[in-house]
């Protein structure tokens, strides 16, 4: 996975946390509703010399989308200056025969940077899932080494200006980067780049909005507090492109917290790995199978978490301390979105990362003590 993705993770469990986040406690204020539909166009980044002979045409698309603005019926609305959350539908035409086209469902958090009367500066980011008819398949389409499988990720980040036209219509222009990768769960997976122009318009409920005022009383209780998370996770990935078999890979992790602020906690901790995957790499590549080095491994991570509610977006650093068969560096990353389901239980879906390519995608439970 390219570097400018790596801090986007997997934001696939986004549209859940946010249906559970909408569920205020406090009074409810109206929270307008925008509609858009915008064309795109733009180009595909050939980021390897095995996908230069893709790179023959421009992609363009069209996306429609429905947002609503945030206005403090939960008291992090007000925290982050009221954003807005939505879903999105997205078609892209490759002209490409070997990519064909694809269609995805994507949910996002666009956050105000600017706004007047008038105008309005927004980021957003978000992901979903992209599907591709025409992937990858060695006696077809064995040309296409962007798009491995036809279930994909996809990740998004986003400026957009929109400027009023008339009290409830708005002219949308923005400047996007869009990935789609399936994180290492099949090969070749060399993903999909494409920065785009994005030219629309946008119809408002209402573009202006009253908040609810702040309440004090709803000021998070454990700052300044620890805790201890305990947790497990599974995978699957395929070894590389000629062995098309899926294998298990496992984690556990304990990691002590800190709650820093409204928005951050501090994470350090420690975790073991058991990658299957690496067993069928020794018997291929070993002259001899006796005393074979263990493949699990074992690391100390440090990391964030971005507070969103009950959301969490961490992003970990870890180095590994146990690693006697020497399959990659001795660093690194994760990428984690994370829901409490309740106060001490949670679930969460991690892309781990090894100096910037995918190695897999966990799907982790845990409590909080």
């Amino acid at each position: 996975m390219p570097l400018a993705f790596r801090h986007l993770v997997v934001w696939l469990l986004l549209w859940p946390g946010w249906c559970g986040l909408a569920q205020a406690q406090a009074p409810r204020a109206a929270e307008p509703l925008v509609v858009g539909l915008y064309a795109q166009g733009g180009f595909i980044i050939a980021h390897s010399p095995r996908v230069k002979h893709l790179v023959t045409a421009h992609p363009t698309g069209l996306e429609l989308n429905l947002q609503r603005q945030l206005t403090g019926t939960q008291p992090w609305h007000a925290w982050y200056r009221y954003p807005k959350v939505g879903a999105a539908l997205v078609y892209y035409n490759y002209h490409n025969p070997q990519m064909g086209r694809s269609y995805a469902g994507t949910v996002y958090l666009s956050k105000t940077m600017w706004r007047t009367q008038r105008q309005e500066l927004s980021l957003r980011m978000g992901t979903g899932i992209g599907y591709f008819p025409q992937a990858f398949d060695r006696e077809t389409n064995h040309k296409n080494l962007f798009v491995s499988s036809r279930l994909n990720a996809t990740l998004q980040a986003r400026a957009d200006y929109d400027v009023a036209l008339t009290p409830k219509l708005g002219l949308l222009v923005g400047v996007a980067l869009n990935h789609y990768s399936n994180g290492a769960t099949a090969k070749p997976n060399l993903g999909v780049n494409i920065p785009t122009l994005v030219l629309g318009l946008n119809y408002h409920q209402q573009r202006q909005f009253t908040p609810l005022p702040a309440d004090p009383a709803h000021e998070p209780t454990d700052l300044g507090r620890h805790f201890l998370n305990v947790s497990t996770s599974v995978g699957f990935k395929q070894r590389n492109e000629s062995d098309r078999r899926r294998y298990w890979v496992n984690s556990v992790t304990v990691a002590g917290g800190r709650r820093l602020n409204r928005k951050s906690n501090l994470l350090v901790g420690l975790e073991g790995f058991y990658d299957r995957s690496l067993l069928a790499e020794q018997r291929d590549t070993a002259r001899n199978t006796d005393n074979l080095p263990d493949v699990k491994k074992a690391g100390v991570l440090v990391g964030h978490e971005l507070l969103l509610g009950r959301l969490a977006f961490g992003t970990h650093l870890g180095f590994y301390f146990y690693n006697p068969y020497k399959s990659n560096n001795f660093y690194y990353e994760r990428l984690s979105l994370k829901y409490h389901v309740s106060t001490r239980l949670f679930g969460a879906l991690d892309l781990k990362v090894h100096r910037g390519a995918a190695d897999v995608i966990e799907w982790r439970v845990g409590v909080r003590l």
